[in-house]
């Protein structure tokens, strides 16, 4: 029997229960035996973690304990996938630097509209943007077949390294209100081989109709698979 854990939590601006709610009919339908936490603290027990297949973790912000972090690492080094998307995964516990390494990219900013535009609410960083699939992406079974397609969402810069292989990448123009002066690509779909684990991440998932859009559900639903070591 292939297992899910699905981890949530954080911050609520990014509807972690209805966004992961989503996507648990398609992986029962996949066949996975799946269990939902709402706090981290599973990743602390050893015995639970050892039998999971995949995390799917969508955990904004929110701080980790020690204990918990080692357990999520020491299952990912053992095989275990990990996946998600957005802050969910890519902005998680701050306050750990070796969470950012397991993961391979931390959420900087997302560039917001021009100041005039501005009605100070989250729509203020509501920008239309294009994710770009890369060579790589072309032919990896998560977004093959998938062509550039355009969002109209936050778009996230992210610090990362070079440990990724990046299937997606969007580039931040330059514009008069922003203090950049060229313009910056940041992936927006990539995988991490980290020991025997497989680890996945889409920054596209701000909101539940974001994660509706075909080709952003379409990449997801491929990235939780691929990151399963028995897929």
């Amino acid at each position: 029997m292939t297992r899910a854990l699905v981890v949530r939590g954080g911050w609520d601006g990014h509807k972690p229960v209805e966004s992961t709610d989503l996507f648990l009919p398609f992986l029962e339908e996949r066949g996975y035996d799946v269990r939902v936490e709402e706090t981290t603290a599973v990743y602390a027990d050893a015995d639970a973690m050892a039998q999971t297949d995949l995390i799917l973790q969508s955990v904004t912000m929110s701080t980790i304990e020690p204990e918990e972090l080692k357990g999520l690492i020491a299952a990912v080094r053992a095989g275990t996938g990990l996946a998600g998307w957005h802050g969910g995964i890519a902005d998680s516990f701050r306050n750990s630097s070796d969470y950012l390494q397991l993961v391979g990219g931390q959420f900087a900013t997302h560039p917001s509209k021009e100041p005039g535009e501005l009605v100070g609410d989250a729509s203020d960083n509501y920008l239309p943007y294009t994710v770009e699939i890369t060579e790589l992406g072309r032919t990896h079974p998560i977004t093959a077949g998938i062509d550039d397609f355009a969002l109209e969402t936050e778009q996230y810069w992210v610090l990362h390294d070079d440990l990724n292989d990046v299937l997606a990448t969007t580039t931040h123009p330059v514009r008069p209100w922003h203090p950049w002066h060229r313009p910056i690509t940041s992936p927006a779909v990539w995988t991490r081989q980290w020991g025997e684990g497989r680890i996945f991440v889409a920054t596209p998932g701000h909101s539940p109709d974001v994660l509706q859009d075909e080709n952003v559900r379409t990449i997801i639903e491929r990235g939780l698979v691929w990151a399963t070591r028995t897929a």
